[in-house]
């Protein structure tokens, strides 16, 4: 990790942390929200824009952190920090199942798999609805929502709270893809067989790869369901599997800025464009289909190839 990589990523989140004394109340709430699905979206690129591991089942390991923070705090009135960690705890062990399953499989068959799992994730949300409430969701208790004496629910510890956790996830994978193993990564995204023939262990470093994936998508559906109090299987369905991947794609696959420009982005986007048309989604897509078109290795990648070679 060189020094101009510390300062960049470092004074990105000394930007972050300014903007809390500086944004009006709307878009201050925009911001921890984009925060946390950040974290969600760096989870995502280390799987997909990393190791080249195209899953469209994600969500149900942001599902998982979620309802395991969610439950544990409705249920079992377990405290905020405690039900997080067990939420974290849930995705990590669905992420090592899931993937010693779906990693006997590869490309085209491998995205497949992990969809079928998320729909079945989803649906056991459905049948156990007594447990889950289903499609209804839930509110998360508000004496459940606090960490000591910081409420969750208020808007400067939410935003706080959103800033340090994505600060981690930001440096944990800054840190990550400048070790050895995420160089290795990079090379099992780029040629799998020559890796393979280099000696390394590629369904370990995969399935590593995938659980550590899937553990921060995780601590980001647990982090989501404790700030913003609700809980709901619309967060583990497909369509948010394929959010991820959208922002991951926006901002640039393979760079570690990349997932946080792209949710930025396409919040922005969608919340411009509903302010002019019901059909916003379709502002939206020409936005998106012009962006592939003329920035195809997305925002953040396409500066790494015209004007920073070294930004990883």
């Amino acid at each position: 990790m060189t020094r101009k990589d510390l300062i960049t990523h470092l004074g990105l989140i000394a930007v972050l942390f300014a903007l809390h004394f500086l944004l009006p109340t709307y878009h201050h709430g925009i911001f921890a929200r984009v925060m946390v699905l950040a974290v969600y979206a760096i989870g995502y690129n280390i799987a997909f824009g990393y190791t080249g591991l195209l899953s469209l089942g994600h969500a149900m390991f942001f599902g998982a952190g979620m309802y395991g923070m969610g439950l544990a705090a409705y249920h079992f009135a377990i405290p905020a920090l405690p039900a997080w960690l067990i939420g974290v705890g849930c995705a990590a062990l669905l992420s090592l199942v899931v993937g010693l399953l779906a990693l006997r499989t590869q490309d085209v068959s491998f995205m497949i798999v992990t969809l079928m799992f998320a729909q079945a994730a989803y649906l056991i949300i459905l049948y156990f609805s007594e447990f889950t409430r289903g499609d209804d969701g839930f509110v998360v208790p508000s004496d459940m929502r606090a960490i000591g004496p910081w409420d969750l629910s208020d808007e400067s510890t939410r935003y706080i709270v959103a800033l340090i956790l994505f600060s981690g996830a930001l440096m944990i994978s800054l840190w990550l893809v400048r070790q050895p193993f995420g160089r290795v990564l990079v090379a099992l995204r780029e040629n799998e067989e020559r890796a393979r023939l280099l000696g390394y262990d590629t369904g370990r470093r995969k399935l590593a790869s995938l659980v550590i994936s899937g553990t921060i998508s995780g601590a980001a559906g647990a982090a989501y369901a404790g700030l913003f109090g609700y809980v709901g299987a619309s967060f583990a369905g497909v369509q948010y599997s394929i959010f991820a991947l959208l922002w991951v794609l926006l901002g640039g696959a393979g760079t570690v800025l990349g997932p946080f420009i792209g949710t930025l982005f396409m919040f922005y986007l969608i919340d411009l464009a509903t302010e002019v048309t019901e059909a916003y989604m379709l502002i939206a897509g020409v936005a998106l289909v012009l962006l592939t078109l003329f920035a195809p290795q997305g925002i953040v990648g396409e500066i790494r190839r015209r004007l920073w070679k070294d930004l990883p």
